[in-house]
């Protein structure tokens, strides 16, 4: 906004000091709303500054955003509200599965412009709404957001406490599913004051399943005060509720509690909280969504009461949560979708559901991303037969289905504009391969040395693991040039392990520069690397601090093709973890000549078996996908793809009398 007035009236001053401004306003305005009154404020004052030439104008137009922000930090924050469309309401109707692809394409178009026409297009609220309860006096302090409220008519009502006036009141609303009525209870996060009256929530309602939309602190402000203990037991007025377990994945995090009202039988409670929705915005994925939905329908017993979805206000991400649940069940009834009507239907639930034009257009993108893909994950206990149907084909012009898969894999986009830094061309002749180099948005950044432009940047990518994020990092073979920023990046970094898949020359040809000394050490810019055995190597830096690092060199993987069998991949990774879990869990450096095929190979391999050994579970198809989106042109070949499955069906045949994969 204060660019646009800025702008608009031709105004002048320090860039640095519109800068700061700029930027204190935009993060501001993101939790407060602009009042109207405001607004005019600023026109009159702009008008007068535009033909009068009075620039003092301009320190009045400061004072009043100021003003206004430092007066809402005073109070109870608010959550923005988006205008509606002035055009009036459309109408938008079902889109046929087949069509959606298309029509996503229209939408998009314009930097999303029907998307917000779209949006804009919804009434707000359910305009027969009353809201007495949640205004009532001895409840407005249990609201997190006082323009955040439950209406009467879906309102979630609780045991009235003998004595206490309006203890019946909780900001929670029933929100219908497909087809199924009240499947949801959307929630705001809850305040240190309501904790105890969310638990009771939970077990009048005989809920099973909590889905957790937000971080506690997010941009340092409370989202959500955190209503479950750590470790052990506590009580929240009547309810004890005590941990049992907790699985930390990189997209989200699993805990289960026992939960008990005085002299009642335990039940078990399960929190599943999603925590890659990122401060600003929506993920840049669905992947890690569709995957953590699925979780939900999986651990959701049949027969007990509504699933508790919260994220801060109970309306954004809450809303978009149970929006993508409600409509894959459409798909697959009625084979079309229609989102435009069911954010209708329950914005009469709960006002506001799905609160941003990037929230509603990432419901679309999750939908897509299910009806191209589908549901690839397998139990191990089936992966034998989905082999044998892959090589069973009538005619050589027929796919296999893991061919199929892989020319699925081969439609995922390289993301040309996120390459600008790897394409500038000082960054360009450190490049391998020019066409494998790093997105901007998880490329490693060096620190930069001193007068030398360019010199944070290195060929590498921070990839996800399968429990933390930026878990490994992806890089090439170094260069002559650029062997001294490899080390750097070691060190930087604190990685403890290499893994390292391809050999110093190959087919007489140099495929890796020898970043390590055959004997004795070797001094590359400010870092002395001495081998101390075959594999170990002691790493000193300028300020003589010292560390060891266990390079894995990996000798059975040719140029072309494959190892021959999957015993030792399975070994170096069962080391790997080893090393990892005794020097803390630093990133992996994992590199082969270019940085994505056998590099890629390796880290899906990783991932895939680390979730097979914790869940019994495998899709090579979605963490190759996920691994693509990271980095171009990561596991590159058919063979390395097929490689996968074979590795993981090797690894199930050997451990499966030990674990309990069937």
């Amino acid at each position: 906004m204060l660019h646009f007035i800025i702008n608009h009236y031709h105004l002048k001053m320090n860039r640095k000091s519109f800068s700061r401004i700029t930027w204190f306003v935009q993060v501001n305005l993101e939790e407060y709303l602009l009042p109207f009154n405001a607004i005019i404020q600023i026109n009159l004052v702009l008008w007068n500054l535009r033909f009068r030439k009075h620039r003092k104008a301009l320190s009045l137009i400061l004072n009043i955003l100021l003003t206004f922000i430092f007066s809402g930090l005073t109070e109870q924050q608010r959550v923005m509200l988006l205008s509606r469309s002035p055009s009036g309401p459309k109408k938008y109707f079902p889109i046929p599965v087949e069509h959606l692809e298309e029509e996503i394409r229209i939408r998009s178009a314009d930097d999303g412009k029907q998307f917000r026409e779209e949006f804009n297009s919804l009434p707000a609220r359910c305009m027969q709404g009353t809201f007495e309860m949640a205004n009532k006096e001895e409840n407005r302090e249990k609201n997190r957001y006082p323009n955040i409220l439950p209406y009467d008519h879906s309102r979630v009502i609780l045991t009235q406490i003998d004595g206490v006036q309006s203890s019946d009141y909780i900001n929670a609303s029933y929100i219908d599913g497909y087809k199924e009525k009240n499947k949801f209870i959307a929630a705001q996060g809850p305040k240190q004051e309501t904790v105890n009256d969310f638990w009771r929530m939970i077990w009048e309602q005989k809920s099973s399943i909590i889905v957790m939309l937000t971080n506690l602190k997010e941009r340092k402000e409370d989202k959500c005060y955190q209503y479950w203990p750590d470790q052990g037991c506590w009580t929240y007025g009547n309810i004890r509720v005590s941990v049992e377990d907790t699985i930390v994945l990189v997209d989200y995090t699993i805990r289960k509690f026992c939960v008990q009202s005085v002299s009642n039988i335990p039940r078990l409670v399960t929190q599943l909280h999603f925590t890659s929705w990122p401060d600003f915005g929506v993920p840049f994925t669905p992947i890690g969504m569709l995957k953590f939905l699925k979780k939900v329908k999986t651990l959701n017993p049949s027969h007990v009461g509504p699933i508790v979805v919260h994220c801060s206000a109970g309306v954004g991400r809450t809303g978009t949560f149970i929006v993508i649940d409600a409509i894959l069940d459409m798909m697959h009834a009625e084979q079309k979708v229609d989102v435009f009507e069911f954010v209708t239907r329950i914005r009469n639930q709960r006002p506001q559901m799905v609160q941003t034009d990037m929230q509603y257009s990432f419901i679309y993108q999750a939908l897509l991303e299910y009806f191209l893909y589908g549901d690839t994950e397998l139990d191990v206990s089936s992966l034998e037969k989905h082999l044998q149907a892959s090589h069973t084909t009538t005619s050589h012009l027929v796919k296999t289905g893991v061919e199929e898969e892989f020319k699925k894999l081969t439609n995922v986009r390289i993301m040309k504009e996120n390459m600008r830094t790897g394409n500038m061309p000082a960054n360009m002749k450190k490049a391998r391969v020019i066409q494998i180099i790093p997105y901007d948005f998880n490329r490693v950044i060096l620190s930069m040395k001193r007068g030398q432009e360019y010199t944070d940047y290195i060929n590498a990518s921070f990839i996800d693991g399968y429990r933390q994020k930026d878990y490994f990092i992806a890089t090439q073979g170094p260069l002559p040039h650029t062997v001294e920023d490899f080390w750097r990046m070691v060190w930087e970094w604190k990685c403890h392990t290499i893994v390292m898949l391809t050999e110093v020359q190959e087919r007489e040809q140099e495929k890796c520069f020898q970043y390590w000394p055959s004997e004795g050490s070797v001094t590359h810019g400010e870092i002395n690397i001495e081998i101390k055995n075959d594999s170990l190597l002691d790493v000193v830096n300028l300020d003589r601090q010292s560390r060891l690092v266990r390079q894995f060199h990996f000798h059975g993987w040719p140029e072309i093709g494959i190892p021959a069998e999957g015993k030792g991949m399975i070994d170096l990774i069962a080391a790997v973890q080893k090393q990892q879990q005794q020097t803390g869990n630093h990133p992996i450096t994992v590199h082969c000549s270019a940085g994505a095929g056998r590099t890629g190979t390796f880290i899906a391999l990783s991932n895939v078996l680390e979730r097979v050994k914790a869940e019994g579970l495998l899709d090579v198809f979605q963490a190759v996908k996920s691994l693509r989106m990271q980095r171009p042109h990561m596991v590159q070949t058919l063979e390395q793809y097929e490689f996968c499955y074979r590795v993981v069906q090797d690894f199930i045949d050997i451990y499966s009398d030990y674990a309990n994969f069937k």
